[in-house]
C-alpha cells in the first residue's frame, strides 16, 4: 500500500512537473513579445531583457498606432473574417452533411474527388487566372469566396455528423414526416453547436493570420488587410532605416525593432482575447471530430 502510494506521488510530481515546464515553453515567448514591445531596442539585442521592461518606451505603439491604415486594416480584417467564416460555414456544413449520409447517391465517389484536391491543386499561376477572369481580382470578394472550401474541415464534420447524431433520430424524424432540409435545420445542426464553433474558429484565425492572398490579389491600398498592412509598415521603416545614415539611422532601425514587436501583439491579442468564449466548445468538438474518425 505505501508502495503504490509513493508510486502514485512519485507519477503526479512528474505530471504535473511536465505541465509546469511546458506551460514554460509556451507562454513565455509570448510574454518576452511583450515586454519586448515595451523595451530599449538595444536592451532586447543584447539580451538584457528576460523578466521585465528595461528602457520602458512607448515608442513603438506610437508609431504604429498613429499611421491611420492600421484601423483601415482592422476594419476589413474584421469584415473578411466576419462574412468570410459564415460563408465557410453555410458551404462547408451542409456539403458535410450530405457526405455523411448513407443513402446519398455517389457518396463515396464524391469523398473521393474532394480528397484528390487536397494533394493536388493547380498552383498559383491557374488560380490567379481564374479568379482575374471571374472578375474577382482586387475587389472585397476575392478574399472570401475563391477559398471557401476546406476539405479538411468538411470531412472532420462529416466525421461528427456519423459518429456523434444517432440514426434513430433520423428515423423518428421520417415516421414524424420531417423532410431532409427540417431535420438539418432543426436537429443536426443543434446539437452540432461544438463542431460548427471549432470551424468557425479555424477560419476566423485563418482570415485574421492571411496575408498572402491579399499580397497576390489586391492592389487597392483601402481592401487591405491587416497582416498586409503591418508587413508594409514594418518594410517601409526598414527601407528607411536602410536608406538614412548616422543618427537618422539609428533612430530609424529602433523604431523598426519596437514597431515588430507591436506588431504582433496588436494583431493576435483581438484573437486571443476571443479565443475563452469558445475554448469549451473548441476542445469538445475538436475531440469528437477528430479523435473518434
Amino acid at each position: 500500500m505505501r508502495k503504490n502510494n509513493f508510486q502514485n506521488i512519485f507519477f503526479n510530481l512528474a505530471v504535473y512537473g511536465i505541465a509546469v515546464i511546458a506551460i514554460v515553453i509556451i507562454v513565455y515567448p509570448l510574454y518576452f513579445i511583450i515586454i519586448a514591445s515595451f523595451s530599449d531596442p538595444s536592451a532586447v539585442s543584447t539580451g538584457k531583457v528576460l523578466l521585465r521592461p528595461i528602457g520602458f518606451t512607448l515608442d513603438g505603439y506610437e508609431a504604429l498606432l498613429a499611421n491611420d491604415s492600421i484601423w483601415i486594416g482592422y476594419r476589413n480584417t474584421i469584415l473578411y473574417a466576419v462574412i468570410g467564416t459564415l460563408i465557410h460555414l453555410a458551404v462547408n456544413i451542409p456539403a458535410a452533411y450530405a457526405l455523411s449520409r448513407k443513402d446519398m447517391v455517389f457518396c463515396k465517389h464524391l469523398t473521393v474527388f474532394f480528397l484528390v484536391t487536397m494533394f493536388f491543386s493547380g498552383g498559383l499561376i491557374p488560380t490567379f487566372l481564374t479568379v482575374q477572369q471571374f472578375g474577382l481580382y482586387n475587389t472585397f470578394w476575392v478574399m472570401v469566396l475563391p477559398f471557401t472550401v476546406s476539405v479538411w474541415d468538411m470531412i472532420v464534420v462529416r466525421t461528427f455528423f456519423q459518429t456523434s447524431i444517432p440514426g434513430e433520430l433520423r428515423e423518428a424524424a421520417d415516421m414524424e414526416g420531417c423532410g431532409n432540409l427540417r431535420y438539418f435545420f432543426t436537429i443536426v445542426l443543434p446539437l452540432s453547436k461544438a463542431i460548427i464553433s471549432v470551424i468557425a474558429l479555424w477560419h476566423i484565425v485563418y482570415q485574421w493570420n492571411s496575408f498572402f492572398n491579399a499580397l497576390i490579389y489586391l492592389r487597392d491600398s483601402s481592401l487591405f488587410p491587416l497582416q498586409l498592412i503591418l508587413r508594409n509598415i514594418l518594410v517601409i521603416q526598414e527601407m528607411q532605416a536602410a536608406m538614412g545614415t548616422g543618427e537618422a539611422m539609428r533612430v530609424a532601425l529602433r523604431t523598426a525593432d519596437l514597431i515588430r514587436y507591436a506588431a504582433i501583439l496588436v494583431s493576435t491579442v483581438p484573437v486571443m482575447c476571443a479565443y475563452p468564449f469558445v475554448q469549451k466548445y473548441f476542445n469538445q468538438g475538436a475531440l469528437i471530430g477528430a479523435v473518434k474518425g
